[in-house]
């Protein structure tokens, strides 16, 4: 009888499943669907989602197929749990090989290629029965822990009796190995794993079919302990007896336990403390959290995060890879919602940090003002005091900062390791050559700061800067940015106090941003008509919208944001048609912090320009027009600046998030520039002193 339910029981549950995904699997196909057609009626636009992930706009007549969630001959769910347990089994093992088992074992495992959303991990692909049996209990244990909460509360069985058994099987387990070094290695395979789903994170979609499937053994699994109850009662009494004598049993065993494992720290461990593990929320729902330390650390680069406090008590991240030793340094500064990840996303070969690095550049990576975490020296500082800044504070509160910080860790570390030259200038300050690279918004700030210094007589510090697509001015724009201009500047007295700063708040709507971002991939259609909208509302940018949400830095922990204030100055920089310092609106204000009624005109004192500026633009950019960019060339010729002008096939976001190796060349060859500039005044300053 008991074989009759569980077999009925068994088909049933399957059939639930099969209903239950494939109706799901069918209107995700209809929504898909539905895209692609009104994709297809947009003009111009049919094409977007041609070889797209296989995505076929006329697809083949194909055969029968297992429903969606069998794809692989199993459940998802199943194949979860499997993948977890082998990776656990092949990584918590590794630790107990020689050096030489792990180099004949070397063409055995599996090498992800290096991506920037996927850095390199080693597998073992050796998966035999005996390392497998000797973790599954673990790993089946506790999944059955999970799933027998409502049986235990059904029939009253105290929690701790469960906890004790499974302590116990744990510790019969680890006991089998008593070097700590195992225990170890099983940590770090839990670490790796969880890295690994990370690294392949999960969409809403996903999420959703694993929790579908997750209810639906866990209903059925109450279920079938029910009817065994209720068939077998016997059988259940024995069990429940069993279970009290074993929890006695194990009280005893936790009162003298001999070998029980404790964390300890040995005198090579710079942190004594024991490290454990915690489980971070961001791993539980698999979203990527990585931040720019991890992506540069993975592909084998050094890191360095320096805290940097402004006059105004923001905290700002000053990251950096670092060439200790090394006279030439770079700047680099992220756009409006970014941060210093756009210059490491692209990995080895596309990323300007790392391209900057292998030339022999100390590299350094400027973060803004606006995250959500919102640091600050004031721990009282409430949201809206928080986000109360514009373009002013990123041009003369953060750059001065991060800058200054530069040159205080550069100067003390060449004069410490005596790299100074003896013929160089005995009165200079500055022992080395720091260029400048900067996007959009950066690129307008980077400009604020160094004409600011330049009336203030303080000196900038910059040799060059190249600006892509840099922000500043703003006619000559799409309709929608017409729209915000008029919002900005008529609704102001109303958004202000009620939107602060432009940014999701809570980490639920985060994570499901992020979280969407790779449904759009998987389901192309739907993502291609985002992509059109989104292209559409900047006037046609082909800029890869989508794929930027699904950067690690768009997470649930911390994203990038903008305040309202800095929004309301390209405004007003958009409606004066003119380059113009933030108007705090009254004249009185104006008096008392520019000493003028009106605010200062940069466009206008780009003559102060010291510095060569090499302008590039963007000839799909619809974001930042190239007739913007040429109208800071025209003005920085007129003002006797040494300005050069390039444009590339670009749209706004190409400069950043895209692999584009003319684009790296061109870089290159103007940062190389001031070095060749370097060693002509050098050479220079020989000659003179050889004639004396």
């Amino acid at each position: 009888m008991q074989r009759i339910v569980d077999n009925f029981l068994a088909v049933t549950k399957e059939s639930v499943k099969t209903i239950t995904y494939e109706t799901l699997s069918n209107i995700l196909r209809l929504i898909n669907g539905l895209s692609a057609v009104l994709l297809s009626i947009l003009p111009g636009k049919a094409n977007i989602l041609e070889g797209i992930q296989g995505w076929e706009l006329r697809p083949k007549v194909r055969g029968p197929r297992l429903p969606r969630w069998m794809e692989n001959g199993v459940s998802s769910f199943n194949q979860f749990v499997h993948e977890l347990s082998v990776d656990f089994d092949s990584l918590s093992s590794s630790g107990e090989h020689s050096a030489e088992d792990d180099v004949d074992d070397y063409d055995d495992a599996y090498i992800c290629p290096a991506t920037p959303l996927t850095p390199n991990l080693i597998f073992s692909r050796a998966t035999s029965f005996a390392k497998r049996e000797r973790n599954r209990r673990h790993w089946l244990m506790s999944i059955i822990m999970f799933l027998l909460i409502p049986a235990r509360i059904m029939f009253g069985i105290p929690f701790y009796f469960c906890k004790r058994i499974f302590n116990k099987g744990v510790r019969a387990h680890t006991t089998k190995h008593k070097r700590v070094s195992s225990a170890n290695a099983a940590k770090k395979g839990i670490d790796h794993v969880v890295q690994r789903a990370t690294d392949r994170r999960r969409g809403i979609i996903e999420d959703l079919h694993l929790g579908i499937e997750i209810v639906i053994e866990t209903i059925f699994d109450v279920i079938h302990h029910a009817t065994r109850c209720l068939l077998s009662p016997l059988e259940s009494l024995r069990m429940l007896l069993r279970w009290s004598s074993s929890s006695s049993g194990t009280r005893k065993i936790d009162n003298d336990d001999s070998d029980a494992i404790v964390p300890t720290a040995t005198l090579a461990d710079s942190d004594p403390t024991p490290t454990q593990k915690k489980t971070n929320l961001s791993n539980t729902l698999n979203t990527d959290s990585r931040k720019c330390r991890d992506v540069i650390t993975e592909l084998g680069y050094p890191y360095e995060a320096i805290n940097v406090v402004t006059s105004d008590g923001y905290v700002l991240v000053l990251e950096r890879i670092p060439r200790r030793d090394s006279k030439k340094a770079v700047y680099l500064q992220h756009g409006v919602f970014d941060s210093s990840m756009c210059w490491v996303s692209n990995g080895i070969v596309g990323s300007p940090a790392f391209a900057a690095y292998d030339h022999g550049y100390d590299v350094f990576l400027g973060n803004f003002r606006g995250l959500v975490s919102r640091e600050h020296v004031n721990k009282k500082l409430t949201s809206r005091q928080y986000w109360r800044y514009s373009i002013n504070e990123h041009g003369t509160q953060d750059l001065p900062a991060l800058v200054e910080k530069i040159h205080e860790v550069k100067t003390k570390e060449l004069k410490s390791s005596s790299q100074l030259d003896t013929s160089e200038q005995p009165n200079s300050d500055q022992p080395y050559k720091l260029c400048a690279i900067c996007h959009s918004l950066g690129g307008a700030a980077i400009l604020m700061y160094i004409i600011t210094r330049r009336v203030e007589n303080k000196p900038h510090r910059l040799s060059r800067s190249i600006m892509l697509s840099p922000a500043g001015f703003h006619h000559d724009s799409p309709f929608f940015f017409t729209v915000i201009e008029y919002v900005c500047l008529w609704l102001a007295p109303i958004l202000n106090p009620i939107f602060p700063g432009l940014y999701i708040p809570t980490r639920f709507f985060r994570m499901i941003v992020h979280k969407l971002a790779r449904d759009l991939q998987n389901y192309p259609a739907v993502g291609g008509l985002v992509q059109t909208i989104m292209s559409y509302l900047v006037g046609g940018d082909s800029s890869n919208w989508v794929g930027v949400m699904g950067l690690p830095h768009y997470n649930m922990n911390d994203m990038p944001g903008v305040s309202f204030g800095v929004a309301r100055h390209l405004a007003q920089i958009k409606r004066a048609k003119r380059f113009v310092m933030f108007d705090y609106g009254s004249r009185e204000a104006n008096m008392k912090v520019y000493g003028s009624p009106e605010p200062m005109d940069l466009g206008a004192r780009y003559n102060l320009i010291d510095v060569p500026i090499d302008l590039v633009a963007g000839m799909k950019d619809k974001v930042i027009l190239p007739s913007m960019i040429i109208h800071h060339y025209r003005l920085m010729k007129d003002g006797g600046v040494n300005a050069s002008y390039k444009q590339f096939e670009y749209a706004h976001l190409d400069f950043t998030f895209s692999h584009r190796e003319e684009l790296l060349e061109y870089v290159m060859s103007r940062l190389l520039l001031v070095e060749s500039k370097h060693k002509t005044l050098k050479l220079k300053r020989k000659e003179e002193i050889m004639s004396i």
